[in-house]
């Protein structure tokens, strides 16, 4: 007969365990509420709310990591860090010779910066720049658009395009925003950018795909692209009237975009030391990124520099927008079964090999720039370096091409080697060019 002490254990161990069970599901129902009440609304959110903090009040969790890009952070070759440009590479002082990127050229910080770096820098103090500019660095810009075109999208993108750009800035109150990207209503994402939205149309057209619109047509996956792409791109001001155009007319690639160029007869500046009529290169991210093996995969922008986490039952997208390699092990890791110090390690490959490519892509360019004032010096006009000055605008744009796209050609590292070799190519034809000019002949 068993003893009394031996129920009263069995007693036990089964209240526990039922207390146990019981505290695991109640604590399962608890978290998967949570995780289905996210939100709690505490503020109305309409177009014209432009203050992140607001929306801050009904997705706190979000804002905390959008107040995070404030945050200065360096990799190798870029990060949010405001470092000058020309001081680590004072080669391109020279190549920008006569423009205002020759002046002052600092990396970007983080979006929480976007309007007060642009108020900031010389670029827009010493020189007249136009309101386009105010495009991707102001918050709402879609609700001030559409109020000064009098609830016409596009007529008011053209107004602020054609003013001056301090003039324009009287219509700023904030940096890039939660509303630039998120409709405040369904919070889905949209394109807010009039610039991506006229552009998108003609890429789509070319594959077959009338009146194309992302915000209707795109999926959720595209979107997280496309909301990223609408300001990270290659564009210019076009014509008396400063319409900021994404020239994309011929394709994405370098040389169709240059062909566009070409074709309008545009030109950014004249080289104050050659004569060229040379273009400058912006920030063509979605361009470049359109050529690479994530691109083909389906990974979007926000899979790598906005990855998922989870706080409590709640899956978060993180809002402090960075390089992935301050934060490998989600942006990464999630997709590549490896280590962070390996992945490290191929990025920073790719990155090293295509900035030891820049390096020769700029040697060979001074080189022509030396070689055209040496043919200046001993007679040569402009109609004798007619050749080398269109190759000049060829080396230079592809060079700048790469190095003014974020990744340090990690977006599509075969796309920036091919594009670099074509930029020391034309840079040595240009300099035996150059090295062949005649000496202007004397007028009779």
């Amino acid at each position: 007969m068993r003893k009394p002490w031996v129920y009263l254990a069995i007693i036990a161990l089964t209240s526990a365990a039922t207390a146990g069970v019981t505290a695991l599901l109640l604590n399962i129902a608890e978290r998967k509420q949570e995780g289905r009440q996210r939100v709690v609304k505490l503020a109305e959110l309409t177009e014209a709310t432009t203050d992140p903090a607001e929306w801050g009040k009904n997705f706190p969790r979000e804002y905390d990591g959008y107040r995070r890009t404030v945050d200065t952070e360096r990799t190798r070759y870029g990060g949010s860090e405001a470092f000058s440009k020309l001081d680590a590479d004072p080669a391109w002082r020279r190549i920008f010779a006569g423009y205002a990127f020759g002046v002052e050229y600092r990396e970007e910080r983080g979006h929480a910066y976007s309007l007060e770096d642009q108020q900031l820098t010389l670029r827009t103090r010493q020189f007249k720049q136009p309101g386009a500019c105010l495009q991707c660095h102001a918050g709402g810009i879609k609700h001030v658009y559409e109020t000064l075109g009098q609830g016409d999208l596009q007529a008011g993108f053209a107004k602020v395009n054609a003013m001056p750009l301090q003039e324009a800035w009287q219509h700023a109150s904030s940096p890039i925003a939660c509303v630039d990207c998120h409709d405040p209503q369904t919070m889905q994402l949209r394109v807010t950018r009039p610039g991506f939205l006229n552009a998108i149309k003609l890429v789509k057209a070319a594959e077959g795909i009338r009146n194309y619109d992302p915000n209707t047509m795109a999926t959720r996956q595209e979107m997280r692209t496309f909301v990223c792409g609408q300001c990270h791109v290659e564009y210019y001001f076009k014509g008396a009237e400063k319409m900021l155009t994404y020239p994309w007319h011929n394709g994405l690639k370098v040389e169709q975009i240059e062909a566009y160029y070409d074709a309008q007869g545009f030109t950014d500046w004249t080289h104050a030391e050659t004569g060229a009529r040379v273009l400058k290169a912006q920030h063509p991210e979605f361009e470049m990124w359109n050529q690479g093996i994530h691109a083909k995969s389906g990974v979007a922008c926000a899979d790598c520099h906005m990855p998922y986490y989870r706080q409590g039952a709640v899956k978060v997208t993180d809002h402090h927008i960075r390089s992935p390699l301050l934060n490998l092990s989600r942006a990464c890791l999630q997709c590549h079964h490896a280590t962070e110090g390996e992945m490290l390690e191929r990025v920073e490959t790719i990155q090293g090999r295509t900035r030891a490519l820049l390096d020769r892509g700029e040697a060979a360019l001074l080189d022509l720039l030396d070689a055209i004032a040496a043919a200046k010096a001993r007679g040569a006009d402009t109609r004798d370096l007619e050749a080398a000055l269109a190759l000049q605008r060829k080396a230079q744009f592809r060079l700048d091409f790469v190095s003014a796209e974020n990744s340090m050609g990690f977006h599509a590292p075969q796309e920036s080697a091919r594009i670099l070799a074509e930029a020391i190519d034309y840079a040595r034809q240009g300099q035996v060019a150059a090295q062949d000019a005649p000496k202007a002949k004397p007028t009779d």
